[in-house]
Order: structure tokens, then sequence, then C-alpha cells
């Protein structure tokens, strides 16, 4: 049979549809797939029995296509709940526990035909920008095993780099779509917050930090998955429609406003050689047609870095208080999730309130900023992928980190503000030769532009086909 791992989802789709392949022909490889390399990375939690998957597969071969994902395999991120698998956030405290419901993001994929395999390895509640957790260990990044694959969205992004997947879910508060997709030399994208919901559980008005998004090694598939993903759920505020991004993906960018805003004017610091290599791409998108500059800082970085964790601890600690008030559950928990909910835990409404102002000045100072520029760029990650058994970075450029976090600090600016984001691979560098990626940010609602720059850039350098990972195969 031909090995189709690295196949785009699209090719796939269309080889189903007129019946080049099988879905049971696409399941078998990619349960092949995942025997070979799963075993060195650790990518795919909770995978379903094969046998299963297979007579699932093959019913799929005899049923109507039900949408473009018709019997394609996906695993979901283990922070979201698909209908017969365990949900264990990486958690002790909910390892095991199997879903009695999918959540809204996962049905569509099931709706589209997509067939569930299993999940995808995540932090601990998804804190951190590396996936290690005490319930399935650490995924190792597939260009160097002993480095990390980043995170939250980890196992997701090393799952498409090893071709053991073609598109896959994720979710992004703090990086979580943009770093890990960095770090393994694929696409990741953080859509306007409100284009793809979440649960309708608990309070659905005031926490608007973190949004599902897709992640694929093309951005056609990046734009068809966001399609499916997308659209407001009734029963949640702050839903928004969008036009489908994938019929709007192709076109010239010729003209398109670029500004570099890079290390927020020396405020956040960078490992050696990220700036250079970011310098090399945009280079490129200049040779591409667009016309870019380089920013003075916009706003204050001290005052988003404030908001933003102040925002964010409330949003965390409200999330996991019930877990913290059961002192028997708090023990269980990781230092980093018990530090930020005592964070949370211990603010004012006054300081709430202040944080939020902070953030809507810089929302009105982004805006007039997007009246100049078409596309905002920066580095995805300001550390190249770090030694997997280090917990975070304690120092970037020789600087002190002050939290498990703070290293993380380049991707919050446009968090803060719900904007979109892509993450677009741009090579290889550092100390052990491993992938970096460019954060493309856009004002609301400009999902489908960066979409179009980051298929041109695509197809100008294709970086995840021109270098896949080389694993040593476990079987």
């Amino acid at each position: 049979m031909t090995d189709l791992s690295f196949q785009s989802a699209l090719t796939l789709s269309e080889k189903l549809a007129d019946g080049t392949v099988s879905a049971s022909d696409v399941m078998q490889s990619t349960l092949n797939r995942i025997d070979a390399v799963n075993g060195t990375v650790n990518a795919i939690v909770s995978l379903r029995d094969s046998d299963a998957l297979m007579a699932e597969a093959r019913s799929a071969d005899k049923t109507a296509r039900k949408g473009w994902l018709h019997g394609i395999p996906i695993a979901i991120k283990d922070l979201a709940n698909a209908k017969g698998f365990p949900t264990s956030m990486g958690s002790p405290l909910f390892a095991g526990q199997m879903a009695q419901a999918d959540d809204v993001m996962v049905a569509r994929l099931r709706d589209a035909g997509a067939i569930v395999i299993g999940k995808t390895n995540t932090p601990e509640f998804g804190l951190g920008s590396h996936t290690f957790n005490p319930v399935f260990g650490a995924t190792r990044n597939p260009y160097g095993p002993g480095q990390t694959a980043g995170g939250s969205s980890g196992g997701a992004a090393v799952a498409l780099a090893t071709g053991m997947l073609c598109v896959a879910d994720g979710s992004d508060m703090m990086g979580s779509l943009r770093n890990p997709a960095a770090w393994n030399n694929v696409y990741g994208m953080r859509p306007t917050f409100g284009l793809v919901p979440s649960e309708p559980q608990g309070d659905t008005f005031l926490h608007q930090n973190a949004t599902n998004g897709p992640m694929a090694r093309t951005p056609k598939d990046l734009a068809a998955l966001l399609d499916t993903m997308a659209g407001p759920d009734p029963r949640q505020p702050h839903g928004i429609a969008l036009s489908q991004t994938l019929p709007a993906i192709d076109g010239d960018v010729t003209g398109l406003r670029v500004g570099w805003l890079g290390d927020w004017g020396g405020a956040i610091p960078l490992e050696d050689g990220i700036d250079e290599l970011s310098q090399t791409a945009l280079r490129q998108m200049s040779d591409m047609g667009c016309v870019v500059d380089a920013l003075n800082p916009p706003f204050s970085p001290d005052a988003i870095w404030d908001s933003w964790t102040t925002l964010r601890a409330f949003n965390v600690s409200m999330g996991l208080r019930a877990l913290y008030e059961d002192e028997t559950k708090r023990q269980r928990l990781k230092p980093s999730a018990q530090w930020e909910i005592e964070k949370g835990l211990a603010l004012s409404a006054t300081e709430i309130h202040d944080a939020s102002a902070v953030r809507s000045g810089w929302f009105k100072s982004a805006s007039h900023l997007f009246d100049k520029y078409d596309v905002i760029v920066a580095p995805s990650a300001q550390v190249w992928p770090f030694d997997v058994a280090l917990e975070y970075p304690k120092t970037v450029a020789g600087q002190t980190m002050d939290t498990y976090h703070r290293w993380m600090e380049i991707v919050i600016a446009p968090s803060l503000l719900g904007l979109p984001v892509v993450n677009v691979p741009v090579g290889f560098g550092g100390p052990n030769d491993l992938p970096m990626g460019l954060q493309l940010i856009g004002r609301r609602g400009s999902d489908a532009m960066l979409l179009r720059l980051a298929q041109n850039w695509h197809l100008a350098t294709d970086w995840p086909n021109a270098r896949r990972p080389r694993l040593e195969i476990t079987v």
C-alpha cells in the first residue's frame, strides 16, 4: 500500500471522494505511521484499539460522504472532550475519566466525517509551553528528541510534523497554537476570538483569553479546518461569523503592508539567531511583493505584561478554583498551577478592572497601528527548543525570567486583544539546528487575509516538506 503519511488533508479528501484511496487505506497508513514513530516522540495518547478503528474506517467506506473530512483520522487535544475517549488534561486527577459527549468543536469535526482515533498530549491543564505531564510523560521534538516540542498543543504539532496526522485541533491562550507549530515546522493559527466557540459552561462573558484553532502542514488545510470549526454557538456570547477562508486563500499579496515588531524595541529578550533568521524571512516577504517596515514599540510592554498576567491569573483561578479548594486535590496540582490560582484568588475587583482598562488602551493603539499596516510580524518564540528535561527556561539572553511563562512574553500582545495570528515556519537555527517560526498578526476579522499571506509564503518556501523529521523507526 502507498504510504499516505505526508499527504495534505485536502489531497486525501479528494482521493477519498473519487475512490483513488479508501478510508481503510488511510486508517491503515495512519496506524502504521503511529506504530513506527509515536514511541519516539509520544505525541498521540489514549489511542483507540486498532481493530475498532479499522472497523470504523470500513464503515465510512460504505456510507455516503458526510463532509470533506469523511474518513480522515484525527486525534483531539487532551483538553477537549471527545465522546468515548478519556479527557485527562494531563492531570492525575482526571486520568482515565471518559468523556460522555463531544465538545462543540469536536462535534463539528465528526459531523464533517472525521474519525477520532485518540488524543494528543498536552501539559497539565494546558499550563506552560512545554508538553509534559505526570499522566503520559513528555512529548519530544521530532527534529531533536532531546528537546521540547513546545506547548500546550505540543502533541498535535508533533503528530503533524511526523505524518501521524494531516490536520489537528489545538487551543491557544499564551501561544499554545503558535509556539509548538514554530518548533515543529508546521502551521498553527489562533483565530479571531469568538470565531471558534469554546464550551457553554460556567461563565461565558468575562474570560476572553483562550480560543480553539487549527493546525496543519499547509495553509489550505489550516483554512479548511478553521472553516469547519468556526461559527457562533447560540448558547454563548461573543461569537462572530466570518466568510469562509478557504475560497479566499489564493491571491496576490503584492503591496501588503507588513510591520516588523521584533523584540519590541529591545524590551523582550531573544536568543541568538532568532532575529537573524527572522530578518531572512522578512527579506523573502519583500521578494514576494510585501512592503516591510520596522516598527517602533506601539505600547508599553510592561503595561501589556501586567494586564495579561492579571487577567490570565483571574481566568485560570476561576477555572481551577474547585480543585484548589479541595485540599487533597490541591496537593496533586503542579506548582505552577497552584501559583497561578493563588495569584488569581488574591486579586481585587479593582485590579481586574484596571487590567481590562489597560487592555482597552492597547486595543485602541493597535487599531491605529492597523490603519497603517495590514500585518504585524514578530517571532513565535524567544528561545530555541530547550532540553526536554527542563521545566522552563530560567534565563533568556542573560535575563532572568521571573515567572514560569515569562519566556513566552512575545506572544501575549495579540492574545490580549483576541487578534488572529498565524505561525508560519521560517527555517532552522540555534545550537541544535531546530525549527523556528514567525507570527503573522492581523486586526480582528482579518483571518482570511492572514491565511492568504501564509499560502503565498508556503508556495515560496514549503518548509514542512522541504525538511521533514528524520526519526529512528521503532517498529
